[in-house]
């Protein structure tokens, strides 16, 4: 099942907040739904960030009373906008929206309004089908650096929940499982929203593939320990020097790495790569609700203090520097990122 699709009229979307206690799907008819799904995080991680929005999109498009195909591109654009604010680190979002958008108004002449519905409809789908081709095109020039026997660090989520189907980083590591290679997985817990500890290792489960808990502070132990040989996680946004923005921590457990000599590997599609961005500095950097900090428990008690406050920086930037390569679906890049980058993207 894709964790992002359209039946009967509606948007249908995989409910992650409640993963893996239990799995529901949640249904929606209208644009503004879809934008608050996205900011509460029903759907997360870029690629499916992106569909959703597309689908979004088309939802508002059937929302629309308009006769007129210029009316309909005039409700289209206030919808556009509610949607690209839903979440602005990853660009996914809003590389979905306008690259439909595009494609409205080259045909907004050319087409009546129904026709201009279901052109949005059909922009939408085929972004989604694209998504799956794409992510098992990465998936197998990433599973060619994985070797028999690895073990590796993955973080946040990036498999088929964070996709239409598949997965990223996740998406290389299951790819290589189904090569027939013995790999380990030490999922770090992810927090605060623990997106490893609740997503990454209930994926891992459904393929069969080994995997342990950690937190997120335990990775350098294993790693100077010599028991980690590679690290793979996902990118909200790449600049186009090679900074990668993704879930707070991957920046720390980077550092690590390269401090210990582990080949670190970022996974993402080229239309995650913001080429318009010179450095990671200038990516947007989403901060969310302190309770996601303060409302985490130990033994059904609060952590916090009552009166705590907190910060809650959802990303951070890992420099170029310390990655070993960016895979993508048209090949594996290695430094100069600078140069190369632009070369798979174009």
């Amino acid at each position: 099942m894709r964790t992002v699709f359209w039946e009967n009229n509606e948007l249908k979307m995989i409910d992650q907040r409640i993963l893996p206690a239990r799995f529901e799907l949640i249904s929606y008819r209208g644009h503004k739904e879809v934008a608050l799904a996205i900011t509460d995080m029903v759907v997360r991680g870029a690629p499916a960030i992106g569909a959703a929005a597309a689908f979004g999109l088309a939802l508002a498009g059937y929302e629309s009373a308009a006769s007129s195909s210029t009316a309909l591109l005039a409700d289209l654009e206030s919808a556009a906008t509610t949607l690209k604010a839903a979440r602005p680190t990853a660009v996914n979002l809003a590389w979905a929206v306008d690259r439909l958008m595009e494609s409205a108004r080259k045909m907004k002449d050319e087409r009546n309004v129904n026709d201009l519905r279901q052109l949005i409809l059909d922009d939408a789908q085929r972004l989604a089908d694209e998504d799956v081709e794409i992510n098992k095109r990465m998936a197998e020039h990433g599973a060619a650096l994985i070797n028999d026997g690895d073990t590796i660090i993955h973080h946040c989520n990036t498999g088929a929940l964070a996709t239409v189907d598949w997965g990223t980083a996740l998406g290389v590591i299951r790819t290589a499982h189904e090569q027939g290679k013995k790999i380990h997985v030490l999922v770090d817990e992810t927090r605060p929203r623990l997106q490893g500890a609740r997503l990454t290792a209930w994926e891992l489960e459904q393929y069969g593939i080994p995997y342990e808990i950690i937190s997120d502070n335990m990775s350098g132990f294993f790693m100077k320990a010599g028991k980690v040989q590679k690290v793979f996680f996902g990118a909200d946004r790449v600049a186009a020097n090679g900074d990668v923005a993704n879930k707070i921590g991957t920046y720390m457990l980077s550092l690590a790495a390269f401090d210990n000599h582990v080949p670190t590997y970022a996974v993402v599609p080229t239309s995650t790569v913001d080429l318009s961005l010179a450095h990671g500095d200038l990516i947007p950097i989403e901060e969310r609700n302190p309770n996601e900090v303060l409302d985490i428990q130990f033994q059904g008690e609060p952590v916090a203090p009552k009166n705590a406050k907190a910060r809650n920086p959802a990303f951070d930037v890992t420099p170029s520097r310390l990655l070993s390569g960016i895979v993508t679906e048209n090949g594996v890049v290695y430094p100069p990122f600078d140069v190369n980058l632009k070369k798979v993207v174009k």
